[in-house]
């Protein structure tokens, strides 16, 4: 990757992690990723290659990890590399098709990340965790889908809105 291109992921990975702290500290029932929204502008703008995709997801996985408030915050390692393979990949494929690629990437991505991220948490500790729902996954899986997907829908609507001042600005930069 470029210098400059370095320097776009962290400055978006820094206002996702800014965002997400701040966030956090509303104590509202959802508190929505934004460093996932930031990492998958990061990954439309830049378009690196896979690994870089790669290590831009575990960077933002322990940006998340440092910052969360979750059930179980070392699953963002692996969950928000997942996140942004999703979104290098649909990206890819979508980008020439429809001018809605950068929502679309983001909605499957946070999905990805979101659900991968509950898949670990309750391989590692879910039996801790389910007690709160009195041993009922599906009350859990209740609770815990329309976070995930109203995250995906916020995250979309972002990314799509930040897309095409920021993609101008790079192209400017390109001149």
């Amino acid at each position: 990757m470029k210098s400059k291109d370095i320097a776009i992921v962290g400055i978006l990975l820094a206002i996702g992690a800014i965002l997400r702290y701040f966030l956090a500290m509303l104590h509202t029932p959802l508190t929505p990723n934004m460093i996932i929204a930031f990492y998958c502008l990061a990954i439309i703008l830049i378009r690196p290659k896979i690994l870089e995709a790669l290590g831009i997801g575990l960077v933002a996985g322990v940006l998340s990890m440092l910052i969360s408030s979750s059930m179980f915050p070392p699953a963002n390692i692996i969950s928000e590399p997942i996140g942004a393979l999703v979104c290098f990949v649909l990206y890819a494929a979508l980008r020439e098709r429809t001018k809605i690629a950068p929502s679309i990437t983001t909605f499957v991505a946070t999905l990805a990340s979101g659900f991968s991220f509950a898949a670990i948490a309750i391989i590692a500790i879910g039996a801790t965790y389910l007690a709160k729902y009195n041993g009922d996954m599906m009350a859990f899986v209740a609770v815990f889908v329309p976070i995930v997907v109203i995250t995906a829908v916020f995250n979309a609507i972002v990314v799509q809105f930040l897309y095409i001042p920021s993609s101008r600005v790079l192209l400017r930069g390109q001149e």
